[in-house]
């Protein structure tokens, strides 16, 4: 079974890892390890087991030490899990229906049924802690919608609904200040806090329901994946950090993973960004001053990547049309 971004796999040791890069046909997937099992851990799962969540930095560690053959040095920012290592795949499609059944999963349910008024069921996913069945009580909900017209519904609806106070009776409200605030502080993005806030409330992919954060995450559906570029998935050469500035020409997946701006620059075909922090953060026309990386390809191309680390310090993407 091929695998996307937002899957999750499971290896021959019980660990669990989320999936960071659609299945290029290698023979291994880029992913990210999330979950250990630990008898002292504080994840539960249904038949009992016990699991410790790792961070980025205590993920490296880990493997560092179990399993090194999975870092390469290319790529220190990698983990390749070998196909032949999986012994399970995760679908949020597929686990949604019975994940939002669950007691105690009441919320899920409610954004759930909302959703699929106005988006195909199967078009509908749930990603993270929820879907290896580790979520703890204050878990944030992330959503998955495939393909970006139903991608761009859900944000219409979210965005409407939630205007209204209580959400048409699913009980969906705006985030308030303090809620900014705590995402602020979590994504601590390289933009002050005003400038971060009005590029999020535009991007009408998060919301509140029952007292509890969710968002919406993108993936390309079937179609989308036949117009996949390989080559925005290739390790180039680093030349160095630049500032730029330049016109969006394209931000048809800026959403993605990586969030893909094709603009006009006399020397940077595209900006590549890896961190979520600056997904959606600009669309067609729009001027924008983006710093990062360049690497330049195999096919002398030149691209600026953000999100280099994963706090993306240094690193940014502000749409200068939006802010004046």
């Amino acid at each position: 079974m091929m695998t996307r971004i937002r899957d999750f796999v499971i290896t021959e040791d019980d660990w669990i890892f989320s999936v960071v890069c659609y299945d290029l046909g290698s023979a291994e997937l880029r992913c990210l390890l999330r979950y250990v099992p630990d008898e002292k851990g504080e994840r539960v799962s249904e038949d009992g087991k016990r699991y410790r969540k790792l961070d980025f930095y205590s993920a490296y560690e880990f493997l560092r030490k179990y399993r090194p053959e999975y870092l390469k040095d290319v790529a220190p920012h990698l983990q390749l899990v070998p196909k032949v290592e999986i012994n399970e795949i995760l679908k949020p499609d597929l686990e949604l229906p019975v994940i939002a059944e669950r007691a105690g999963n009441k919320t899920v349910r409610t954004i759930y049924e909302f959703l699929e008024r106005y988006i195909q069921k199967d078009r509908i996913g749930i990603t993270g802690s929820f879907l290896c069945g580790l979520n703890a009580e204050e878990s944030d909900i992330d959503l998955v919608i495939y393909g970006r017209e139903n991608f761009n519904m859900a944000r219409e609806v979210i965005k409407n609904a939630s205007g209204q106070g209580q959400g048409y009776g699913y009980g969906l409200t705006v985030i308030d200040e303090n809620l900014w605030r705590q995402i602020y502080l979590k994504r601590k993005p390289e933009l002050n806090y005003d400038d971060f806030l009005a590029h999020e409330i535009r991007k009408g992919n998060r919301g509140v329901t029952g007292g509890r954060y969710f968002d919406i995450l993108y993936v390309r559906d079937e179609e989308e994946l036949q117009r996949l570029d390989r080559r925005n998935y290739e390790i180039g050469e680093r030349v160095g950090y630049r500032t730029i500035t330049a016109e969006v020409s394209d931000a048809s997946f800026s959403f993605d993973s990586p969030a893909i701006y094709c603009i006009e620059h006399d020397e940077i075909d595209l900006v590549l960004s890896f961190t979520h922090t600056y997904a959606g953060q600009a669309l067609a026309g729009e001027t924008i001053e983006a710093r990062g990386m360049v690497e330049e390809t195999r096919d002398g191309r030149r691209r600026l990547i953000v999100g280099t680390t994963r706090e993306a310090k240094g690193e940014w993407i502000r749409s200068l049309s939006l802010l004046l």
